[in-house]
């Protein structure tokens, strides 16, 4: 995915509200090459959140929906945030790559992971997301969203391990579409307690 002249000008201006950051982008994915759903998809939560987690990129639910994590994947987050006391309503969640990417096929659309080149495009507004947003710490869901935000590629050596980046802390974590694929329940809860605990020293590092 290449960057447009519009996108040029769009990233001179200057966004005083997430609904303009949205909006602009929107308007200017409308000259995007195909392969990926038509609407951008938002971030949801307050301004001045102090925890923000920010994922790979919509599914074809969250598409459809037009919010971020609301599929099997968000779903279980949900589980998750809830078993450490985090009020989701009270993060600021959003993903790196704001359109859903897919292969069609049949009336089926499959999931298809960002390359380099589309967290690339991404990433400015990525950077504006969360200028606007303000939050203290972000949890980077999987490893499209660690590249996104730190630069990183690989996600074993710094999980939940904190990063500094400017402003913010950054802790990386898995995505929870990851937990599905363990077929053995010992196996999963296993690494469902690791995420949680993940999420938790998330949680306690944004109170401070």
């Amino acid at each position: 995915m290449t960057r447009t002249a519009g996108q040029h000008e769009s990233q001179s201006r200057e966004f005083r509200s997430l609904a303009q950051l949205y909006s602009a982008l929107q308007a200017e994915e409308q000259e995007s090459p195909g392969g990926f759903a038509e609407h951008v998809v938002p971030g949801e939560g307050p301004i001045g959140a102090p925890l923000m987690l920010v994922g790979e990129q919509p599914g074809d639910q969250e598409d459809l929906a037009g919010k971020p994590f609301v599929g099997p994947a968000g779903r279980l987050l949900d589980a998750c945030l809830q078993d450490v006391g985090i009020d989701r309503s009270r993060i600021f969640v959003t993903n790196a790559v704001k359109r859903f990417k897919f292969a069609p096929r049949g009336k089926r659309r499959l999931h298809q992971a960002p390359n380099a080149g589309d967290i690339k495009h991404y990433r400015w507004w990525l950077d504006k997301e969360i200028d606007l947003v303000g939050p203290r710490v972000i949890v980077s869901l999987g490893g499209t969203a660690l590249k996104a935000l730190t630069g990183k590629a690989a996600l074993g050596p710094v999980r939940g391990h904190v990063l500094d980046r400017g402003d913010q802390k950054v802790l990386p974590t898995i995505h929870p579409s990851y937990l599905f694929r363990f077929r053995d329940k010992a196996e999963r809860d296993r690494e469902r307690e690791r995420f949680e605990h993940d999420l938790a020293s998330a949680r306690e590092l944004a109170a401070r």
